[in-house]
């Protein structure tokens, strides 16, 4: 009968490091989720915006062109991983490409989940590494562990979970 426990961090350094392909689909489908926090971020940013300025709502360029929109919506996009990955160490995309994102370290804490720190490394160090014409996730096939730049820069790993009852 298969063990229905959840895995031991020990358990989860055995799992494989996942593949580019699997990471960029599960970005993909989180990227459906981001589109959809920016534009209610976006909406509230500018209404808040109209209220607090008295802007009119009719000519919303200077509006958006306003550098505090901006870093509120990039806050907003990074705080969006860094709760997803503390509180499970998978964002909803990882979930349905069975991806987990843990530590990587030697010794203790190797295969938990990474600290505010990891994870707000990795969200500085991914976007460009995706930019450079994904250089960071071809980066796991020269890697000995399978790691991409972002995982070796931030000291974490992307492991694909086994299926439930496996």
């Amino acid at each position: 009968m298969p063990s229905t426990t959840a895995p031991t961090p020990a358990d989860s350094i055995t799992n494989p490091s996942a593949g580019p392909l699997r990471r960029v689909a599960a970005l993909v489908y989180d990227s459906l989720l981001l589109i959809a926090l920016s534009l209610a971020y976006g909406f509230l940013g500018v209404a808040i915006t109209v209220v607090i300025t008295g802007a009119d709502p009719q000519t919303l360029e200077p509006i958006a062109a306003s550098p505090w929109l901006f870093i509120g919506w990039v806050i907003t996009l990074a705080l969006f991983y860094c709760v997803f990955w503390r509180r499970g160490g998978q964002t909803l995309g990882m979930r349905a490409w069975r991806l987990k994102l843990e530590r990587d370290t030697e010794g203790d804490g190797g295969g938990t989940i990474p600290g505010w720190r990891e994870c707000l490394l990795r969200c500085l160090v991914a976007p460009p590494a995706l930019a450079a014409a994904g250089l960071g996730y071809w980066w796991c096939y020269f890697d000995p562990k399978g790691r991409s730049l972002q995982d070796r820069l931030s000291a974490t790993r992307v492991v694909v979970v086994p299926k439930a009852g496996r």
